[in-house]
């Protein structure tokens, strides 16, 4: 596939015609109700993402099953009665001419028990989570078809509510992600062991999507570049590749190329931590953790801090050496994500050939109008990966917090806002 050299050329995915090639990743919003709904926040969010001019958003995570939950706040496709409140989404994105795909996903082990309503965690094996502190419960061969079901029919109520494609997450060490993984698959019958038993519940779950929603609805994949999982058996980028290239054959319209499970650490949200920790501990999810790893987030702040400004550093397209390897076999669009803030990157990445897509989480974070701003040449509040929207993500509704950059952005707001009261 040819690679544009313009964030402003359209790009077709599937059955989509994109008309540009920087996309909003999916992003925790925290701005649901407690039990799942949509209301007028979480709406708000995505029109102004829209008004920004982003040609395609692809949503927060969308738990497909109630046990899939993950992090309070967290908005469901899980029954026919979300259909109405994820239709209103669809309708304002549409209203300004964004295309919208939903994330679904399922958490398995990666959450704090008790946190969001879930007593019971369940995963490919039993394999403890040390981050999160989570024990599963190896799911039975009789359970999978459910899981299967619980993604095709969200993929559906999506469908019905007016979305153009849906994204299925298979990174970052959910789920489907728990699945692939030799670290986390220890299974002995069908659905472990070698590389196909390992890929047998994703392939289901992208197959039988795929024949649900039909041609018309586009289908992306979310896939880790490489595991890393030091000294446990986890999945590098060879293996991903060849993952990616059996899920196009099953359905899959395009790529999203990131890192790493939660217990890697925060390799995906690369960037810098002075004071993450303590933050997350006293403000974010933390305060759900259990009071030893309360205390060691406030405690050894400033140590687990440098070390992680060490281990992740800020840089634009951090994720670019594995969409490499992912462009050079793939017959469908290959998207990175990771870091990207300047308009010079992320045309450098596309003009090499390295990806044909860029998709952003904290830019539009600290800048919904990104998109715009990078067209029109217009200076915007520009993010400065300080994480501190991650830190406090999964208590609060998600956004800026750096006060620097936070002015920055209310500024931009109050003036947009302005300009449409001005206009009516």
């Amino acid at each position: 596939m040819a690679s544009a050299t313009s964030l402003f050329d359209p790009i077709r995915i599937g059955p989509l015609e994109v008309a540009g090639r920087l996309f909003k990743t999916a992003t925790a919003e925290t701005r649901a109700s407690e039990d799942g709904y949509v209301g007028d926040e979480l709406v708000d969010w995505y029109e102004t993402l829209a008004r920004g001019g982003v040609p395609l958003i692809i949503t927060g995570n969308l738990y497909v099953a109630p046990e899939g939950k993950s992090t309070y706040r967290m908005c469901a496709a899980d029954r026919d009665d979300r259909i109405p409140g994820l239709a209103r989404i669809a309708a304002a994105c549409h209203r300004h001419g964004a295309k919208l795909v939903a994330q679904l996903s399922h958490c398995g082990r990666q959450l704090i028990l008790g946190h969001t309503g879930v007593e019971e965690a369940v995963s490919a094996s039993s394999v403890r989570e040390p981050v999160m502190g989570a024990k599963p419960r190896a799911l039975r061969v009789e359970e999978l078809p459910g899981v299967v079901d619980a993604f095709a029919s969200a993929a559906v109520r999506c469908q019905r509510a007016g979305f153009d494609g849906v994204q299925i997450h298979a990174a970052h060490g959910y789920l489907l992600s728990q699945f692939l993984t030799p670290h986390t698959n220890r299974r002995t019958d069908a659905y472990g062991g070698s590389f196909e038993n390992r890929l047998r519940l994703v392939r289901e779950v992208v197959e039988e999507t795929r024949r649900r929603v039909g041609p018309g609805f586009a289908l992306l994949l979310k896939c880790n570049g490489d595991d890393l999982l030091p000294l446990r058996h986890g999945l590098h980028v060879e293996d991903n590749v060849r993952i990616a290239t059996a899920l196009v054959s099953a359905g899959i319209d395009a790529v999203e190329v990131s890192v790493g499970h939660y217990e890697s650490g925060f390799p995906m949200t690369a960037g810098r931590f002075d004071g993450f920790y303590k933050e997350l501990g006293t403000r974010g999810a933390g305060i759900h953790m259990d009071a030893l790893r309360r205390f060691s987030l406030v405690r050894f702040d400033r140590a687990l801090g440098a070390l992680s400004n060490r281990l992740w550093p800020a840089r634009e397209g951090f994720n670019l050496g594995y969409a490499r390897h992912f462009k050079r076999v793939l017959s469908v669009p290959v998207i990175s994500v990771g870091g990207f803030r300047t308009r010079a990157a992320m045309e450098s990445a596309l003009a090499a050939g390295d990806c044909d897509a860029i998709a952003c989480g904290r830019g539009f974070i600290a800048d919904p109008f990104l998109f715009d701003h990078l067209r029109t040449g217009t200076p915007g509040p520009q993010c400065d990966s300080c994480n501190l929207c991650l830190a406090r993500s999964g208590t609060g509704p998600v956004d800026c917090w750096n006060p620097v950059v936070r002015e920055e952005k209310e500024k931009v707001l109050a003036e947009r806002l302005a300009a449409r009261e001005g206009s009516s």
